[in-house]
């Protein structure tokens, strides 16, 4: 009996440990996973928790294609929305939505994400849920300022994007948007899937939870009641969940108003695990629509420079660097899927080096996400409606612009080669 005892209890410490293992940590500047340094190719995927659900959206067949695709390419990082927030109906607003009202769940996009989760862990996948966004898309700041009070968020597409900011510019300053947020975060990480019996929080297919999509001030003088609210929502997150990693979800200094100062202070709190930085040529003003190829260069030598800037910050803080936005329109700024590549080519294949030659050496460069995966879909409209596939581009950008489809054979022959490279460098960094 004693022998059997004591069998029983070494393997609860076995499975306890081999558990442990299999989340992803940081240590010494990199991400580690299963005792092995963990380099990575991702993508966005925002819709995947839609795409899960047995409601509107929902499309499993799909969903199970889709991540066997990306799964036989290499891709094993997912960069997804949790659910978006507030009215449907509401033209450049990803629907259906999960947080309908404060404290008010479709259940339907609840249990896409646990059949999304269940799915990912059994091909070895990993997530990272982001919970919040500036943006008007899937609701976010928006809505919090909404049931906090302050007014209507007025829509950027009918009274634009300066308007949009200004409004959203008081999120940063509003404990009662914040409460509404907190109590969300609480809801969603104390959360049981219901087809595995896990709780989110000992779930080890989340690598990391995310505070928000491209979280800003949106105003220099709201810099610090911002950093305040990161502060605060890590430590919430961190006093839940004791395994999982956590991150901002940052542009970068582009979204810190431009100070790579407070970029660094932001990302120095002792409960971020790692660092975020995103990149848009094409929106940034580094490459011209009607110029995608000629502007490659200009575009290439702006990102080497805004990348190397982070670096150094990740440095001082010995924490990776995550460049988990970058995209790059399809040539001659169509929409169509079977439009060439070129200029997207040329620049996820300079993209891909920066990283490789960086985890080649064992540096803090540790991964990169590009967007989007619009994988099997069939885009019926340039401005999204209800019934019409998910793309990787959401409803208030136009349909195909961004995203990467299994058709565009020449784009996933050079992800291909990208994700070898970084095999085989987290083999050779041990």
């Amino acid at each position: 009996m004693r022998r059997i005892l004591l069998t029983t209890v070494i393997l609860m410490m076995a499975t306890a440990l081999f558990s442990q293992s299999s989340f992803v940590k940081v240590k010494d500047g990199k991400f580690w996973r299963n005792n092995t340094p963990y380099y990575y190719v991702g993508t966005n995927f925002w819709y995947g928790a839609i795409l899960g659900s047995e409601g509107q959206g929902g499309d499993r067949k799909r969903l199970c294609a889709e991540l066997d695709a990306l799964k036989k390419a290499g891709i094993d990082n997912l960069r997804i929305l949790v659910g978006s927030d507030g009215e449907r109906g509401v033209t450049t607003k990803v629907e259906p939505t999960l947080q309908v009202a404060p404290g008010v769940y479709n259940d339907t996009i609840l249990a896409g994400l646990d059949f999304l989760l269940m799915e990912m862990g059994k091909r070895n996948m990993l997530a990272v849920l982001y919970l919040n966004n500036s943006w008007e898309w899937s609701g976010g700041y928006g809505f919090y300022l909404e049931h906090a009070g302050m007014g209507k968020a007025p829509r950027p597409n009918e009274a634009g994007y300066t308007a949009y900011m200004d409004f959203v510019s008081k999120y940063a300053t509003c404990e009662k948007a914040h409460k509404l947020f907190y109590d969300y975060v609480r809801f969603i990480l104390s959360r049981t899937n219901r087809y595995t019996g896990r709780r989110y929080v000992d779930d080890p297919a989340i690598m990391s939870w995310q505070i928000g999509n491209e979280p800003r001030a949106f105003s220099k003088e709201a810099l610090p009641a911002f950093k305040k609210w990161l502060s605060e929502a890590s430590a919430l997150i961190r006093a839940i969940d004791k395994n999982h990693l956590i991150s901002i979800g940052s542009e970068g200094a582009w979204g810190c108003e431009g100070d790579y100062g407070f970029y660094e202070a932001i990302c120095k709190d002792r409960n971020i695990s790692y660092c975020n930085i995103h990149l848009w040529p094409y929106n940034w003003s580094w490459a011209r629509p009607d110029h995608l190829i000629e502007d490659l260069p200009k575009a290439c030598d702006n990102t080497r420079e805004y990348i190397d800037k982070h670096l150094a910050i990740c440095q001082r803080l010995d924490k990776p660097l995550v460049m988990e936005e970058f995209g790059y329109p399809r040539d001659g700024f169509s929409f169509s899927t079977e439009s060439t590549t070129q200029g997207r080519d040329g620049y996820y294949k300079y993209v891909f080096s920066l990283v490789a030659d960086n985890a080649e050496r064992g540096g803090l460069f540790a991964g990169c996400n590009f967007w989007g995966w619009g994988g099997f879909a069939k885009p019926k409209h340039e401005q999204w409606q209800v019934g019409d596939d998910y793309t990787g581009d959401p409803a208030q950008e136009a349909q195909g612009l961004n995203s990467v489809f299994s058709t565009d054979i020449s784009t996933l022959a050079i992800i291909a080669g990208q994700v070898e490279r970084m095999r085989q460098a987290s083999n050779r960094v041990k």
